[in-house]
């Protein structure tokens, strides 16, 4: 069994509507294209302070949100509010800017070697490029910006 997941303001019942040859909407906020530098990274991601080991995968049906920080960083809320920083290995391009991505696995968790597919938000909408993932490391998340 293939399961697919959309991050970042992708709503289910759109992509239910698009399995039935339905139309699919999407909702993101507008980044503030200000705050991120020439290389990816975003001057306003959260501190995080490492609570364990990182882990390769993380159970499908714990993951509650997912928050893409830039072109390099995602943070996942899973289950009993735990949050894990995703690092990834290579810039994702566009990932930063769109915020919103989607990705497909046959296991029931996501793992460091899983790919996931930037979908773009504005304009055509559709995939932009894919990026693999990095290890999940266990963080306590600051509670303000570093500035």
């Amino acid at each position: 069994m293939k399961r697919t997941g959309f991050a970042a303001g992708l709503i289910l019942a759109a992509a239910a509507a698009t399995a039935i040859g339905g139309s699919m909407g999407m909702a993101a906020s507008t980044p503030n294209t200000r705050t991120t530098s020439t290389d990816g990274h975003r001057r306003d991601v959260p501190a995080a302070t490492p609570t364990g080991p990182a882990v390769s995968c993380i159970p499908l049906v714990g993951i509650r949100e997912s928050q893409v920080r830039d072109d390099w960083t995602i943070d996942f809320r899973t289950a009993g509010n735990k949050w894990y920083r995703n690092t990834l290995p290579y810039r994702c391009s566009s990932l930063g800017f769109e915020r919103a991505f989607s990705y497909a696995t046959s296991l029931s968790q996501l793992c460091n070697t899983d790919i996931i597919t930037v979908i773009a938000t504005g304009g055509g909408g559709g995939p932009r490029g894919s990026c693999g993932l990095g290890s999940f490391q266990p963080v306590d998340l600051a509670k303000k910006l570093k500035k």
